[in-house]
């Protein structure tokens, strides 16, 4: 008798213990945010950060919004980046055709060194 009670305990551990792990598992999946529409600008303002400040490592980013006039669209973030122990903040503007998603500028503005 006790050695069912102790297999009737050892599977009822194990199967709740594998129903909550799927469980777990699923509503991990199910609540995964869904790309944001900015996401292939932050790569460019990235990719283009890099390019200005090669020596940098850029330890942060941020998306500050969007904006949108006629034909075309403004993406703006800002990037925290790391060079000779100084850390300092890179405001990056993409300005876009709205239709076409042709980059027509990048502009770069530093903040205050520290």
């Amino acid at each position: 008798m006790k050695k069912l009670l102790i297999c009737l305990f050892i599977t009822v551990i194990f199967s709740s213990h594998n129903f909550f792990l799927n469980n777990f598992i699923n509503t991990t999946y199910a609540q995964q945010k869904p790309i944001p529409s900015y996401a292939k600008w932050g790569q460019i303002a990235i990719q283009k950060t890099k390019e200005k400040y090669p020596q940098a490592k850029i330890i942060d980013y941020l998306h500050i919004g969007s904006d949108k006039k006629g034909d075309t669209s403004l993406e703006k973030f800002k990037l925290w980046l790391k060079q000779n122990n100084k850390e300092f903040g890179v405001f990056v503007d993409i300005l876009f055709d709205s239709k076409t998603e042709q980059i027509i500028d990048v502009k770069f503005r530093e903040t205050t060194r520290g």
